[in-house]
């Protein structure tokens, strides 16, 4: 016990690090989308890790030991985090150039934005497992740290397209020129090729909103794109650079709020395509919650 106490604050320490390191193996995960890339893209992540498990372990020691001034380096570490985010941005920024489907400025702050929050998540796993090593005892950091795991687990992952709306496979019709899915006006195909493609490869989809909430979120053009680049990613686009009639899309009917979407998939999978649908995720950007403003509220009322 005496041995404990004296070396209670390295114990806590490494117990600390050990668990925030396993929070960002964690929550890295390199998914259809290949982003972060293997292996360097991971190793930038993991180093990053690394550093955030330090600081929130070490804040502990300092804490008790009232060293306030020590503490402040973590106002250093979150600039750097912030940093980080700036770099995300600009990457994927860089990238979205080359894409045949673009991700979009919304997805792409989405993405920035949750690197920089899971360092911080990171954090917090490291420091609460230091915290309960130093003041109780080791397994109690442990069973902490396991804990916290589960709670940055629980916060790494948001909403899906599932959650806001209702959606089901709709037929694709040419009037002519003219294109729709189901009754919603998409666009004029002018070329005769370019619509023997689109009935031969086109698979259209109806995107229903829940509620007055839902019914803002889809109409928000980030939102839109980030369904259009997701299915694209995962099943592939059938087009080429210059032929923008050949593009996915995603238009609005304005009297009901549903969303009509367009898909040109290289593998044709209506099935797939539906459930993939569904796992889309909603971009915190894009939420919007017109129902809470006092105004509506009172209307309501």
């Amino acid at each position: 016990m005496d041995w404990f106490y004296s070396h209670r604050y390295t114990i806590g320490i490494v117990i600390g690090v050990i668990f925030g390191v396993v929070a960002r193996l964690n929550m890295l995960r390199t998914d259809y989308r290949q982003y972060p890339t293997y292996p360097h893209g991971k190793i930038i992540h993991i180093s990053l890790g690394v550093i955030a498990a330090g600081l929130g372990a070490v804040a502990v020691p300092a804490l008790l030991d009232k060293n306030y001034t020590a503490v402040t380096f973590l106002s250093l570490a979150a600039q750097q985090f912030r940093d980080v985010r700036n770099m995300e941005r600009q990457t994927l920024t860089k990238i979205d150039e080359l894409e045949l489907v673009p991700r979009g400025a919304a997805y792409i702050e989405g993405i920035a934005m949750v690197f920089e929050g899971r360092n911080y998540l990171v954090i917090f796993s490291a420091f609460v497992a230091s915290l309960f090593s130093i003041l109780l005892a080791w397994y109690w950091g442990l069973v902490a740290g396991v804990l916290s795991i589960f709670i940055a687990n629980y916060f790494k992952s948001g909403s899906n397209l599932s959650k806001i709306a209702d959606i089901e496979q709709a037929p694709i019709r040419l009037d002519g020129p003219d294109l729709f899915v189901g009754s919603i006006y998409i666009m004029n195909v002018g070329l005769e090729d370019s619509r023997r493609k689109i009935q031969e490869q086109a698979l259209g989809f109806i995107i229903k909103p829940k509620n007055r909430n839902s019914r803002v979120t889809l109409a928000n053009l980030g939102q839109r794109q980030a369904i259009l680049h997701d299915i694209s990613t995962l099943f592939g686009v059938f087009r080429d650079e210059g032929e923008p009639s050949l593009l996915p899309m995603a238009k609005l009917e304005m009297s009901s709020g549903v969303l009509g979407i367009l898909l040109l998939p290289q593998e044709k999978d209506a099935d797939r395509t539906l459930i993939a649908l569904h796992r889309v995720p909603v971009l915190e950007s894009a939420v919007r919650m017109p129902s809470e403003a006092g105004v509506n509220q009172q209307k309501e009322a």
